[in-house]
């Protein structure tokens, strides 16, 4: 009897304690999510490369030494259209992902499978989060929006040196962003290729902060020369919500701390940010984790860019100037829809 009655009392017990809702769940997986991601790309990298380097010292020596071989054998393929993994795009785990913040797409217009585009993408924020969620990951539908069309994203060549880690960009559609690499996608691998690229860069994050569009683009002209050269389209696209994703010390134009950041980006490539989000714990402790805040990705409409070998510059600057109109237009058209006032103004350096 005493024995019943302690079950009993035990399962009393049991059932009082709260279990966690549907909501909470998805919140957690969400979290996960996102987590995975951020750990992914800040640290995948250098801990391969440290745990491989480890392992050249031990008895499992022949494993880093067959990877090497195989990065040597493989070294162009990322500047040759990489491999992408269909399956990986569709991960589960980007839905979950996608909902966190949430992350949306809106088109504008239509993309012909007919052409090449390249897709200028605004602005850089800190992690490039709507850029990636909606042109590398299929959790937003953007070739359900855009039949024919396959999206790739450009991210730092140097992300390709550093070992797995370069096999797990490839695998999602990343590439670098070197001009053989991108000339590879316009010219050698058929049409209905959209090549995003961020174009305002390390140099932009600099200036990212909530509040505040600032973008680096006057004299970013690489990408219309290269649309030229193989007359690809060139297709303006904004995330609205992207600068609010986390907070950043901006040291001032001309201070000590800011030369230092200016010229790190220069020998490096990316640009040391101080900046800090949300914890683990909860949304109000600080941490390395994006606030959840909505960000939508509008795509606008393209740019029909004519195919000129070796494009004059005259050339250039007029097709760059039409560019920037049209991305003036997008923000200016969808600002007041997305979060922002109709008194915010792009500003354009």
């Amino acid at each position: 009897t005493g024995s019943r009655a302690s079950v009993q009392a035990a399962l009393r017990t049991l059932l009082a304690v709260p279990w966690p809702s549907q909501r909470d769940v998805r919140s957690a997986l969400q979290l996960l999510a996102v987590l995975q991601w951020v750990l992914s790309f800040l640290l995948l990298g250098t801990v391969s490369l440290v745990v491989l380097i480890y392992l050249l010292f031990t008895s499992f020596w022949l494993i880093p030494a067959l990877y090497l071989a195989w990065i040597i054998f493989d070294w162009n393929t990322p500047e040759r259209g990489g491999r992408r993994l269909p399956c990986l795009r569709r991960w589960t785990v980007w839905k979950h992902f996608r909902d966190y913040f949430p992350v949306k797409l809106v088109k504008t217009h239509d993309l012909s499978p007919r052409h090449n585009y390249i897709i200028g993408s605004h602005p850089h924020g800190i992690l490039c989060v709507g850029a990636f969620c909606n042109f590398i990951t299929g959790s937003t539908g953007f070739e359900e929006m855009f039949p024919g069309i396959h999206s790739f994203l450009t991210t730092l060549a140097g992300n390709f040196r550093l070992p797995l880690f370069r096999e797990y960009l490839m695998s999602g559609g990343l590439f670098p962003v070197t001009r053989r690499a991108i000339g590879y996608l316009l010219s050698q691998n058929g049409t209905g290729n959209a090549v995003a690229i961020v174009i305002g860069g390390a140099a932009e994050s600099l200036s990212c902060r909530p509040g505040v569009t600032t973008l680096i683009l006057r004299n970013r002209k690489g990408f219309v020369r290269m649309a030229l050269r193989h007359g690809a389209f060139l297709v303006p696209s904004f995330s609205f919500g992207e600068n609010d994703l986390f907070r950043q010390v901006v040291f001032e134009e001309g201070s000590w701390m800011r030369s230092i950041q200016q010229r790190f980006q220069k020998m490096m490539g990316f640009a040391p940010c101080v900046f800090y989000g949300r914890g683990l714990t909860s949304s109000r402790s600080r941490g390395f984790l994006p606030y959840a805040r909505p960000i939508t990705t509008v795509v606008g409409e393209p740019l029909a860019v004519p195919k000129v070998q070796n494009p004059s510059r005259e050339l250039v600057d007029t097709y760059h100037e039409l560019y920037i109109q049209a991305l003036l237009k997008l923000f200016n058209d969808n600002k007041t829809k997305y979060g922002l006032s109709e008194t915010d103004e792009l500003h354009i350096l």
